[in-house]
């Protein structure tokens, strides 16, 4: 367990901005064009120009370097630039980034991006198709020779033995399917707007890898998504509410992998998020009775319930009947399943728009949002609130 004390971070900064591209599956267009897009569009939410621009933060596995976006939107010299890797783990990261670059004095309005042709390019469902040597690798190793090659049957195995273990069927994983489609249907930006689903259907869908059918897996997106953090003191003299950063956390458990830590001794939780959520309660000062919306990295839907479990919302094996009796607002946007795939940045933007009261699918009176970055990585995790 860490041992690290409630840090100094909570409160010294804000999301200001937000902006998206539409969410395709064919954007006829380059990531880099994808990622300015955004850029522009969530500097001109903030009521700020590329001139105000000092610090940019994105993931490693971006390929629109942060300069070419800086020059690409007319962004000038930047005293701050940085990448946060872990594929999704990162996507909360990029806003803990900006916030200690602007709470250490080193940047003044830092813009955090993802953009990518994730169905029309490289499909990261695909699995492990070539890779250059590396230590990230070696662990690899040990998983793909036995026909482990893509990310869902990496989660298929910490699935099954969650399933074992709390005597479950994988109706339990439905209910997560069911909730996110239910809020994309009703969200005009999402891909699957008008398109909800039920029990039924996510039973009837075919496996993908079991326990895992193709209803417990996010889909593939064409997009970009940007938002723009700066001190709090300035956000308040800007156009829009701002989302203060309460606490911002990063997280990796013992005996740490990418997707693949199957030599831990169990298998039914995650503990890197673990590790996140402690560190996100001890800063600011919150516990789960007090979040009023959970936006929880979907990208399969086991890492849902075991998320739900690890950030105390109910005990161990009991997340798919909290989740069906639908006992806290859960990824309201629709989350990858529903809305996009934007590797979680998407989640964020959707915090903002609970907070300033503009979202789709409005919670009433949403003052407290957690939202949280990639499982079964290395991750991160931030919680919002309004403006005290």
């Amino acid at each position: 367990m860490s041992a690290r004390a409630r840090d100094a971070l909570g409160g010294r900064a804000a999301i200001v901005g937000i902006g998206a591209t539409e969410f395709s599956k064919d954007s006829g267009r380059s990531e880099l064009a994808l990622a300015a897009e955004a850029v522009r569009a969530a500097l001109a939410d903030a009521g700020l120009t590329p001139a105000d621009v000092d610090g940019m933060v994105t993931f490693t596995m971006d390929t629109s370097p942060e300069i070419t976006v800086a020059q690409a939107c007319g962004i000038g010299e930047l005293s701050f630039f940085s990448r946060v890797h872990y594929g999704g783990g990162a996507a909360c990261a990029t806003v803990q980034q900006a916030a200690l670059a602007i709470a250490a004095g080193v940047a003044e309005v830092v813009v955090c991006y993802r953009a990518f042709n994730e169905r029309s390019g490289r499909r990261f469902g695909s699995g492990v198709q070539h890779r250059e040597p590396s230590a990230e690798g070696v662990a690899l190793g040990w998983s793909l020779p036995f026909g482990l090659l893509t990310p869902a049957s990496w989660v298929a195995m910490a699935a099954q033995r969650y399933l074992h273990t709390y005597g479950l069927t994988p109706e339990a994983f439905g209910h997560v399917a069911v909730v996110d489609r239910a809020y994309a249907a009703t969200n005009p930006a999402a891909w699957f707007h008008g398109r909800p689903i039920t029990l039924a259907d996510h039973a009837a869908s075919r496996w993908i890898v079991e326990p895992l059918r193709l209803l417990d897996c996010c889909q593939e997106t064409d997009g970009g998504q940007a938002v723009v953090v700066t001190s709090l003191a300035r956000a308040r003299a800007l156009p829009k509410p701002p989302a203060v950063i309460a606490a911002a956390a990063q997280g990796a458990g013992r005996a740490q992998e990418q997707m693949t830590s199957f030599y831990r001794d169990d298998l039914t939780g995650l503990p890197e998020m673990g590790v996140v959520a402690r560190q996100l309660w001890r800063t600011s000062g919150l516990h789960a009775r007090d979040v009023d919306v959970a936006i929880l990295y979907d990208h399969f839907t086991p890492f849902v319930l075991m998320q739900l479990e690890e950030f105390g919302f109910c005990g161990k094996g009991e997340a798919a009947e909290f989740v069906r009796l639908g006992e806290l607002p859960l990824n309201t946007h629709g989350g990858q399943l529903g809305e996009a795939y934007l590797h979680g940045m998407n989640g964020i933007a959707e915090a903002v728009r609970q907070l300033r009261g503009t979202a789709a699918n409005q919670v009433p009176d949403a003052e407290r949002i957690l939202v949280t970055a990639g499982t079964g990585v290395p991750t991160s995790g931030l919680i919002l609130t309004k403006d005290a």
